[in-house]
């Protein structure tokens, strides 16, 4: 049977107060793990900052944040990953966020994570808030190791509509099909998807996004008052 609703999740600063991936580099380069630490952080400092800026590519992304796992086998890195559940995600997921998943999943809504974070820092991550679906960029893996380059096309920006569509499509739906589509979303780089379903939430909204959230009518949804406090 159909599920009546459709719910999408951005991950990093929507229902996590942190970015993942930077966070995992951090993790990376603070364990000595990540190469030059010093190096590592500054890479990492000023993706994040363009990023922010709504000036980052996948392409770009993907050279130093993929090129991390590119480094390692994935035995090695599987293991640190347990390391950085246990140590950096686990203990900032709020109530709020899982009450707010709850809620779709506990209503039979078609729920996933969208996020442009690569598939294998996020899939743990998914799993612990009980989402049953993950969209996120692909990781090249040939002959057992990760090769540091996107495969297909990366959940980012307009691609986060590409990949969704492509989703739902395997399972013979389309957005049409559901009688509510739900993105909730922290930024100013979600704005395609945010445009392409019939309930655009901003949630934990950047400064740009909040602007462009009340000219469009748009639900703005504060999860974490701690958030609320630094982007006000």
């Amino acid at each position: 049977m159909t599920a009546a609703r459709l719910a999408l999740f951005d991950l990093d600063h929507t229902l996590l107060p942190l970015d993942s991936d930077y966070q995992w580099a951090d993790f990376l380069a603070r364990t000595g793990r990540a190469g030059d630490p010093d190096e590592a952080r500054a890479r990492n400092e000023d993706l994040m900052a363009r990023y922010n800026r709504g000036e980052l590519t996948a392409e770009q992304s993907a050279e130093f944040m993929l090129g991390l796992l590119a480094a390692h086998t994935p035995f090695e890195l599987a293991l640190w990953h347990e390391e950085y559940m246990a140590q950096v995600i686990r203990p900032a997921i709020e109530a709020s966020a899982v009450q707010l998943v709850r809620q779709h999943l506990e209503a039979g809504d078609l729920c996933a994570v969208v996020t442009a974070t690569n598939h294998f820092v996020t899939a743990p991550i998914s799993r612990a808030f009980g989402i049953p679906h993950l969209i996120a960029t692909d990781a090249e893996y040939i002959a057992g190791r990760y090769t540091g380059r996107i495969a297909g096309t990366p959940s980012f920006k307009e691609g986060k509509v590409v990949r969704v569509k492509e989703w739902l499509a395997g399972m013979g739906l389309a957005l049409a099909d559901f009688s509510e589509t739900f993105f909730y979303s922290d930024s100013i780089n979600d704005v395609p998807l945010l445009e392409a379903v019939t309930r655009p939430v901003a949630t934990n909204p950047s400064p740009a996004l909040r602007e462009l959230a009340r000219a469009n009518g748009w639900q703005v949804l504060n999860l974490f008052a701690h958030m609320e406090d630094a982007k006000s």
